[in-house]
């Protein structure tokens, strides 16, 4: 599972996609998809698409609310980071 670094480095380039396009909502190809092993099941990143609307492939940023978002298990779930204890 994810890193809280790794949540902010995908978090980071959403912002910064979302402000280079000056759109409502942003679709774009995964480009971690080879560089994180949790990436790989996402075929495209959405960023603020309404969930009604995204597909259940890909992951979902809202701005808003600075959160990520998967479609597990019949409905959308908060991407959190993984909790090691060592």
């Amino acid at each position: 599972m994810p890193t809280p670094d790794e949540i902010k480095k995908v978090m980071d380039w959403c912002e910064k996609i979302k402000k280079e396009r000056a759109r409502i909502y942003v679709l774009e190809r995964n480009v971690f998809r080879d560089e994180m092993d949790w990436m790989r099941r996402f075929v495209l990143i959405e960023i603020d698409r309404p969930m009604d609307d995204a597909s259940k492939y890909s992951l979902v940023y809202d701005s808003r609310m600075k959160q990520l978002w998967q479609y597990m298990n019949g409905g959308w779930r908060r991407i959190e980071p993984d909790m090691r204890i060592e």
